[in-house]
């Protein structure tokens, strides 16, 4: 069953083009890799589908609903959320207070805070620190904790493992796992090829705003990942 379908979308910022024709598809309780050096347009990409950024041509279309004019709360409302880069946790906020502030979504749905302190149980140790004085990796985990109380449909992902140790990657990424057990779809944007390739039912590689490459986790190879990727064979 499709839930996300895209077609041929542009958008940008301001007069500036970002995204020249971008279509893919997801799947209920499947997972979408987006890989691509920086500038490629990821998370321009995942901004337009939350409504960050305006659909100036193409469509956005969620469970059979046109949503590519609608808002960014209207869009949450629906069931799409993002985890942002840099993990953007309010630093006057509590741990949980962070956390709860993804309820704002109004959406009911099985995530409760009892459940996120289960897949995270550091943070409810720590629920009454501000988020900022966590690690980096604890940080990453309130804002995905944060991004579940909305009790999403679609979750995204940009760039979760930007500036961790290799180990708290791994677990970033098994609770992903969870996560998508759990019926969530998911789209994670990452620079770490392998990983992405690793954690994913399918795969995109964007270019100066295009999809150039698309594949399964069965069908990578690795010198088509590299030439989509940099544009050279080599």
């Amino acid at each position: 069953m499709t839930l996300l379908e895209v077609e041929n979308i542009k958008s940008g910022y301001g007069p500036i083009t970002a995204l020249f024709g971008v279509s893919l598809s997801l799947s209920k309780g499947k997972t979408l890799a987006l890989i691509g050096a920086n500038g490629a347009g990821k998370t321009t990409l995942l901004r337009t589908l939350t409504g960050l950024n305006k659909v100036s041509d193409g469509s956005v279309t969620y469970e059979g609903q046109d949503i590519s004019s609608l808002s960014s709360h209207q869009i949450a409302s629906l069931g799409i959320t993002m985890v942002p880069e840099g993990r953007r946790l309010f630093p006057s906020l509590t741990v949980e207070e962070n956390i709860l502030m993804g309820r704002c979504s109004g959406r009911n749905g099985p995530w409760e805070l009892d459940k996120v302190y289960e897949l995270f149980p550091i943070l409810k140790e720590r629920r009454n620190h501000l988020g900022t004085m966590l690690s980096g990796g604890q940080q990453q985990m309130v804002a995905v904790g944060r991004a579940l109380m909305s009790n999403p449909q679609v979750l995204l992902c940009d760039e979760l493992s930007l500036g961790l140790a290799p180990i708290i990657v791994q677990d970033i990424y098994k609770t992903l796992q969870v996560v998508s057990d759990a019926g969530v779809s998911l789209i994670i944007v990452e620079q770490d090829i392998q990983q992405a390739i690793a954690n994913c039912d399918e795969f995109m590689c964007m270019r100066d705003g295009l999809i150039v490459l698309q594949g399964t986790k069965e069908t990578a190879n690795r010198a088509e990942i590299a030439h989509a990727y940099f544009g050279t064979d080599k």
